[in-house]
């Protein structure tokens, strides 16, 4: 008997580029059809339900069905952390034909799984931590007293947040600007917000998203954040 994590096990499960190319997909934070997965990852219907079958009986993705549909999502933060980290440490991907530029807005905004990633991500991390809203801890972010008062002015219920079963304010390294921005039910609570007041869009079937002329005043004006260079 032993309690070591069977790695064998889980490189067997990522071990398929088409299988990764749908745990991407599903960094986007929504669920999606088989079918809507099987285009993206470029493959037969049948043989991308051979995938998701292979990845929902390894505990990565989680199906739920409704109405005549199923969809599949990632089956926790910990999947979505585990894809970025890789993205870290993976070769860049072929270079693209000369004179094309590179996908700017993706390193520039985006979502992982459900919480904000790129330069945005990255910088309000660092903007949370130097004004001394949250200080930063071994794999963990911790909100000051200081930091309290600051997110319930921001309208963020702590207490309510801290509730659950999830992490609260975890650090998650970024894979396009090699540092941590915030995850967690933090992390989750700070992106919510700032769609829901129009701060930030979304794009649609994307990870990618912009920031609105609102949103970077607000962000200047309250965290002194600016995506520029």
């Amino acid at each position: 008997m032993t309690d070591e994590p069977d790695l064998g096990a889980l490189a067997r499960a990522l071990g398929d580029p088409t299988r990764l190319r749908m745990l991407t997909l599903l960094m986007e934070g929504r669920a999606l059809t088989a079918k809507e997965l099987a285009y993206g990852a470029g493959v037969e219907p049948a043989t991308a339900t051979a995938h998701l079958q292979r990845l929902t009986a390894s505990g990565f993705v989680h199906p739920r069905a409704q109405g005549r549909h199923k969809y599949f999502h990632l089956a926790s933060e910990d999947v979505a952390r585990m894809m970025e980290s890789m993205m870290v440490v993976a070769p860049s991907a072929p270079r693209r034909a000369p004179g094309e530029k590179p996908d700017a807005p993706i390193r520039m905004a985006r979502f992982c799984y459900d919480h904000l990633a790129g330069r945005l991500g990255v910088r309000l991390a660092e903007a949370l931590v130097s004004r001394r809203v949250l200080r930063a801890e071994d794999d963990a972010f911790s909100v000051t007293p200081a930091g309290e008062k600051w997110f319930r002015s921001f309208g963020l219920d702590l207490p309510d947040l801290k509730q659950g079963r999830r992490k609260f304010a975890s650090r998650c390294l970024d894979w396009s600007e090699r540092q941590e921005h915030l995850a967690g039910a933090l992390g989750a609570a700070i992106a919510r917000k700032l769609t829901e007041e129009g701060w930030i869009t979304r794009h649609t079937d994307s990870r990618v998203v912009s920031v609105t002329s609102e949103g970077r005043r607000v962000l200047k004006e309250r965290l002194g954040v600016s995506l520029e260079r």
